[in-house]
């Protein structure tokens, strides 16, 4: 296909979206942003109204600003190691306007419909200032779905009916004085519900911790380096099975034994077999007795709840957090349906065999941050677009490799259907770019492929 025919729709200015409209523009094709909001940030953008994103008021990241920046534009100096979402949206909004995002974005426009075509696709979509009935269509050659899988709540499914107060943890905005002398059950265990649960404890009367399954918790902190900065110094030689047992050993020497120290469930597995949730207040809060691990709900009524080991309280508000289906409304379901998926058929994590002028870009899960990682599927996607990478013949085998060799033991389930080792993705992606014959970094003067140095950019302070 000639590049000058070449027309992308991006769906989603979240930090995937923005990465894939940069490098789209880099590359000197036509591209259109698609996004609800009116402005860009996605989930990281706050709100006080519920029914929009997942941040709430308190929200700071849970990956270091070392292993969250993107690569070719790095986060002021100023920021701490793990910044608010306030300096989250405003850094997203800096990278837009540097790499001139900003102008092909068209906010407050709703994508309806993707509908395959033989040379691309249908795009319906409708802005906000038109009439429920007054939709427009355009036709793209290629499109690039970035609109996140962090948005759609997945709720539980109570044994019984609660009288109380419920909301899950995408529309929890932070607590206020209408929670004091209130008693919480928040249910889950990752990395919201403990954010919820902490946040809850500092107002309310009491609150409780309802998990189904054990759960390994992170300090944000580890020898005075953010968690992730210390993983990310072992090897890559390194076995990845005495990795799990050292962190493991090291995360148990620093936080005793769960159920004797804190009254929580043991780990069946080793850490890295699941998402890990990092927080360095619940077990503090635990020990405080602010916080009150409990095990799964077996029944609900009223605002009665029983747990699983017969104990039961009185409780006037339940948060739910229980994470988020990964669906795509605007697909057909003979098209895209992923939301059953215990492993979702990408390969690369972005590829379906089916469609090879459609890109998922930051559907994934990584033990680390997606957005760095996004800006390398979004760099692969154009590579193909502009005829300089070519995928697996077979994608069928390729997708079912990819989906039977993880990069740990994840456990199973809808959380880990696309779950990856945020520096074994990132090699894998790099070594993608490499067949293309982008060398990511600073090759030697004169190699084939030669890409700019980017690590060293300056960026102007926000």
């Amino acid at each position: 296909m000639k590049q000058e025919s070449v027309r992308v729709a991006v769906i989603g200015a979240g930090p995937s979206g923005l990465a894939a409209a940069k490098n789209c523009l880099e590359a000197g094709l036509e591209v259109v942003v698609f996004e609800k909001n009116n402005q860009v940030g996605g989930n990281w953008v706050f709100r006080s109204k519920t029914g929009h994103s997942s941040v709430y008021e308190n929200t700071h990241i849970i990956s270091s600003k070392a292993w969250s920046e993107y690569e070719d534009f790095p986060m002021p100096e100023h920021y701490p190691d793990y910044p608010s979402h306030e300096q989250l949206q405003a850094y997203f909004h800096a990278y837009a306007e540097h790499f001139g995002v900003l102008d092909a974005i068209r906010f407050e426009t709703e994508v309806l419909q993707v509908e395959p075509e033989e040379d691309g696709f249908c795009v319906t979509w409708r802005g906000a200032t038109a009439h429920d009935d007054d939709a427009e269509q355009t036709h793209f050659t290629h499109v690039m779905v970035a609109n996140g899988h962090h948005w759609c709540p997945r709720h539980p499914e109570l044994p019984g009916t609660f009288s109380g107060t419920y909301l899950h943890s995408h529309d929890f905005k932070g607590v206020n004085d209408t929670w004091r002398d209130k008693s919480v059950l928040v249910i889950g265990a990752g990395n919201s519900a403990c954010d919820v649960a902490v946040e809850a404890a500092r107002v309310a009367k009491s609150v409780h911790l309802s998990m189904r399954s054990p759960q390994w918790f992170l300090p944000k902190f580890m020898f005075g380096l953010p968690s992730d900065v210390l993983g990310a110094k072992t090897p890559t030689w390194f076995p990845k099975r005495l990795k799990q047992r050292l962190m493991t050993w090291l995360v148990r020497l620093l936080q005793g034994d769960y159920e004797k120290k804190y009254g929580l469930p043991k780990p069946k597995h080793p850490l890295l077999s699941h998402h890990p949730t990092v927080n360095s207040d619940l077990l503090d809060f635990i020990r405080h007795g602010r916080i009150t691990p409990e095990r799964a709900i077996s029944k609900v009524d009223g605002q009665q709840v029983s747990f699983a080991d017969g104990r039961r309280g009185e409780f006037d508000i339940i948060v739910a957090c229980t994470g988020f289906r990964t669906v795509f409304p605007f697909f057909r379901k003979e098209i895209i349906d992923f939301e059953h998926s215990e492993k979702v058929p990408l390969y690369l994590k972005m590829m379906p065999k089916q469609w090879d002028r459609l890109y998922f870009i930051g559907l994934f899960q990584p033990l680390g941050c997606i957005w760095p990682l996004a800006d390398y599927q979004a760099k692969l996607a154009v590579r193909e677009i502009q005829g300089l990478y070519s995928r697996p013949l077979n994608m069928d085998k390729a997708i079912q490799h990819e989906m039977d060799n993880p990069h740990y033991r994840f456990e199973g389930g809808p959380r880990h259907a696309s779950e990856v080792d945020y520096h074994q993705f990132r090699q894998e992606l790099r070594s993608a770019l490499a067949m293309s014959g982008l060398e990511i970094g600073t090759p030697p003067e004169g190699k084939k492929g030669r890409y700019k140095d980017f690590f060293t950019k300056k960026v102007k302070p926000l």
